[in-house]
């Protein structure tokens, strides 16, 4: 997408993105403003720089790796590709809402990811620490966090390779509701 104001969005671009992500056309418009606002550059795509000047990003012990989820493999991300991330937040009232963005295992991939830190696909005790020193600074032993990350792997690693795949990541979290925890109430 070039550079446009949020009225210039297209028409058949905004049902696209609609089908694909499950986003009301107001809700796409609205999110377009916030995008445009972003891109301080104003060349239709947004960098690490752009996301990390969202206060909320930029407070959250998390954010580093929230900013990441939006690039994985790119240097820039554009409005399609930002809103693909969005729909994952979308919240579900109705089955209908669903789509393959926003289901409970697209939801749990995500939040796997933010733990699994080098990408392949496993989380260590190495990462999980790094992910709770994140989260919790300095407040929290350095003994007191080895040993959660310990009781963690014991109790969630079911084949003993003392590492959590996404399978027993799924598994430790069958009772939590990911669906209302991972959801962001977007405005229409």
């Amino acid at each position: 997408m070039g550079v446009r104001s949020s009225r210039e969005l297209q028409q058949e671009e905004i049902e696209e993105i609609q089908r694909e992500t499950g986003f009301s056309h107001n809700q796409i418009v609205r999110l377009y403003g916030r995008f445009t606002n972003l891109d301080k550059s104003n060349n239709g795509v947004l960098s690490r720089e752009d996301f990390l000047r969202i206060p909320e990003l930029a407070i959250n012990p998390l954010g580093d790796r929230i900013v990441h989820s939006f690039f994985q493999d790119r240097t820039e991300v554009n409005f399609r590709q930002f809103m693909n991330v969005l729909a994952r937040f979308r919240p579900l009232k109705a089955k209908s809402e669903r789509n393959i963005l926003n289901t409970r295992e697209e939801k749990l991939m995500f939040a796997f990811k933010m733990y699994d830190l080098d990408g392949d696909d496993r989380i260590s005790k190495e990462e999980l620490l790094s992910v709770l020193h994140m989260m919790v600074g300095a407040n929290i032993s350095e003994e007191q966090l080895g040993s959660i990350a310990d009781r963690t792997i014991v109790e969630v690693d079911e084949d003993k390779d003392t590492m959590i795949s996404f399978q027993e990541f799924v598994k430790a979290m069958d009772r939590v509701d990911v669906e209302q925890k991972m959801s962001i109430r977007f405005l229409h």
